[in-house]
């Protein structure tokens, strides 16, 4: 009584894909106060109320007649399916499309222990109440017309679970993508950030040297420029003194011993005028040593200088490469939105018929493409 041929099979379980679809998406709608096209799929079809009532029939339609085992079978069965279920499409999709953490004596936020009581019951509802009105539909259907129902409603179903599935791989990639970006973008944000505060303090630090420095020269140079006039107007008063008081010897001398002296003042006088002229040289020569150590100090600072505007530059160069790479992030993440409206069609119906679905590596990511796709705005929605 309770063997089923492989395309009666199929066909309840199409039919529960499609009761579970309308149970879900009432039950969503309502608590989102909006229309929910609740599901995996585009189609008025959920998989999992399909392929979790076809267990059910399996394990309890043989132990009907005691409604403890179809309790239990039910319990048990529907359980399974549904933490397998909720595991494999996570670790494919990256994202979790129903999540009971918050429930109480939940394992790994896939399955709780409400959820498996509410399937042990719905299992004995299935099995006494449900299911015989749509057996005894099935099987009134000519074989014919339930294999061409079959035929037809599975191209539609392979079609649309193809469709949706490179829509959750894509969509899994695209949270991969954005969180690394993100991750990228704040790195750069922060060298650009911590570069700019650098350049802040050495150009602070800069101009307090400079200007330390350039006083100290400045100081330096009138006071030594002070030395060398000093020392230059003493020498040349020395020289001058000394020549005017032995002038004034030799001529006494001479007046004196006009005729015995006078060979001898005028050797006295070349010897004097040698001694200025000497001393006179001495002092340019100082002069010029000092005026070389000035020079070479100004070259000094041209290079130091020259230093620190090829540190700007490099300074410059290197915010102009981050610049550049934040904007080709910023490029790319933009750029991860689908490309074609057919896929950007199926995203939309992820994101939406699943408004409880989470993430635990890509949650900042899934938010965000959640509040686009609920305003239709923003790159990725």
């Amino acid at each position: 009584m309770y063997t089923y041929t492989w395309y009666q099979w199929l066909a309840f379980f199409y039919v529960y894909c499609f009761l579970g679809w309308i149970f879900e998406s009432t039950y969503v709608s309502l608590k989102q106060k909006r229309l929910v096209n609740r599901g995996f799929l585009r189609l008025p079809m959920l998989p999992l109320y399909g392929s979790g009532a076809v267990m059910m029939l399996w394990v309890s339609l043989p132990v009907r007649d005691s409604l403890p085992l179809v309790y239990i079978s039910g319990f048990i069965a529907a359980t399974a399916l549904e933490y397998v279920t909720g595991a494999v499409m996570e670790r494919l999709f990256k994202v979790r499309y129903w999540d009971y953490s918050s429930q109480p004596f939940q394992l790994h936020g896939y399955i709780c222990l409400s959820s498996s009581i509410a399937w042990g019951f719905l299992t004995i509802l299935m099995t006494d109440v449900i299911h015989d009105p749509i057996a005894r539909t099935v099987l009134a259907v000519p074989p014919v017309i339930l294999l061409i129902c079959d035929f037809v409603i599975s191209v539609l179903f392979t079609a649309d679970a193809y469709e949706s599935i490179k829509a959750a791989l894509a969509l899994g990639h695209t949270l991969e993508a954005m969180t690394k970006l993100k991750a990228d973008i704040e790195e750069l944000q922060s060298k650009i950030e911590l570069l700019r505060e650098e350049a802040i303090e050495r150009g602070a630090l800069t101009r307090e040297e400079t200007a330390e420095k350039l006083a100290a020269a400045q100081a330096e140079a009138a006071r030594r420029l002070a030395a060398i006039r000093s020392d230059a107007e003493e020498r040349l008063a020395t020289a001058r003194a000394e020549t005017a008081r032995q002038l004034q010897a030799a001529a006494t001398e001479h007046k004196e011993r006009l005729a015995e002296t006078k060979a001898l003042a005028e050797k006295r006088l070349s010897d004097v005028r040698e001694e200025t002229t000497s001393r006179i040289e001495a002092a340019k020569a100082g002069n010029a040593e000092r005026i070389e150590a000035a020079k070479q100090r100004v070259n000094e600072r041209i290079a130091e200088v020259r230093t620190e505007v090829d540190a700007r530059i490099a300074f410059d160069n290197r915010l102009t490469r981050l610049s550049t790479r934040l904007e080709e992030l910023k490029h790319r993440r933009q750029s991860l939105r689908p490309a074609k409206k057919l896929h950007a069609f199926y995203r939309r119906g992820l994101l939406r018929g699943n408004p409880t679905a989470v993430s635990s590596k890509f949650a900042a990511a899934l938010k965000e493409l959640k509040e686009q796709n609920s305003t239709k705005i923003g790159p990725f929605a």
